[in-house]
């Protein structure tokens, strides 16, 4: 009897924790980051070849506090050059958790391939007791490999649930299940060897809408809002005529009497500026108080709006068609 053929599952490998190495086994925090190579890793989980045949490569080999903007975009056209091999069947990308909802959303916005692609990482190094990395990798795997994750865009993987790159963000600085989606919850769920999505795919909003860009995107800076502030960060943004500006408000994207004006020369001196929310949850809306050009971010946090403006900014949108993108959020 003829055995079956596996997919093809493709890894790509960027560093962070999931490949951290530390002195003993005991040691969670202070460890090097990227330390591990992708064969290393995947002799941690021999099960994978039950699921898949998997290849890898590294892509980068950093903690992923230090991505660059360079380095996102090399991962995502070495992405695309692999989706569109026909040998390859879904795509595997191990990360730092420190920016890989930045990366993921990435992706989502400049891939459109319908094959599978998953993030994954780790909260603990590779060589720490109760390592979280290889059931992340394999369940990874097991998700890359499924035939049920085709059409839902870029998903992450971590600690058996499955997110959309669009909603989830970290939401805990060491927990195993610092992963949530706290507006559309999660998509999915691994238990066991079973793999169960909660929805059908969607629309994932922006999927795949823009161009991978081939140079440096509009630089666009956010800022954090908070008690007794003072505009002197506005007015050195302004002076260093950046493109946009993402304000991280109180509540729904509040702005202070004190900043207020500063924003508003802002936009006088074409600074695209962008009301989102400090809080980590819920929608910024539009509203008479802060009407257009001031932008209106919906439901992304605001590491995850500076992305979307500057492709955005990058395309030349005026604000009424940059709110109507953010409107989908």
């Amino acid at each position: 009897m003829t055995k079956e053929k596996l997919p093809h599952i493709h890894i790509l490998a960027m560093g962070g924790t999931i490949a951290g190495s530390a002195a003993h086994a005991d040691e969670t925090v202070g460890y090097r980051a990227g330390a591990i190579g992708i064969d290393e890793l995947l002799k941690a989980v021999p099960q994978i070849t039950d699921i898949a045949e998997v290849t890898g490569e590294t892509v980068a080999a950093i903690d992923s506090k230090d991505l660059t903007e360079e380095l996102m975009i090399k991962l995502a056209h070495r992405a695309e050059e692999c989706l569109s091999d026909d040998s390859i069947d879904g795509l595997v990308i191990t990360h730092g958790t420190d920016t890989l909802e930045e990366s993921a959303f990435f992706l989502s916005l400049t891939i459109a391939s319908p094959k599978p692609v998953v993030f994954t990482g780790a909260m603990r190094p590779a060589t720490a007791l109760s390592a979280d990395g290889p059931l992340n990798l394999l369940n990874a795997v097991r998700t890359a490999a499924s035939p049920d994750a085709r059409g839902y865009g870029i998903l992450v993987v971590l600690n058996d649930t499955i997110h959309s790159a669009a909603d989830v963000t970290k939401c805990d600085t060491s927990r195993v299940d610092t992963f949530r989606s706290p507006n559309r919850g999660e998509l999915g769920r691994i238990t066991g060897s079973q793999l169960r999505f909660f929805a059908p795919p969607s629309s994932a909003p922006g999927r795949g809408t823009f161009s991978i860009p081939s140079e440096a995107l509009p630089e666009t800076a956010i800022l954090y809002g908070h008690e007794n502030e003072s505009r002197f960060l506005v007015d050195a943004l302004i002076e260093k005529n950046v493109s946009g500006i993402i304000y991280a408000g109180k509540g729904m994207g509040s702005i202070s009497e004190a900043v207020l004006p500063a924003l508003r020369e802002a936009q006088e001196h074409g600074i695209i500026v962008v009301r989102a929310s400090r809080t980590g949850a819920g929608a910024v809306i539009p509203t008479a108080i802060y009407p257009l050009p001031f932008i209106a971010s919906g439901t992304l946090v605001p590491q995850k709006a500076r992305l979307l403006l500057q492709l955005l900014s990058a395309k030349k949108m005026n604000p009424n068609e940059i709110q109507h993108v953010f409107n989908a959020y």
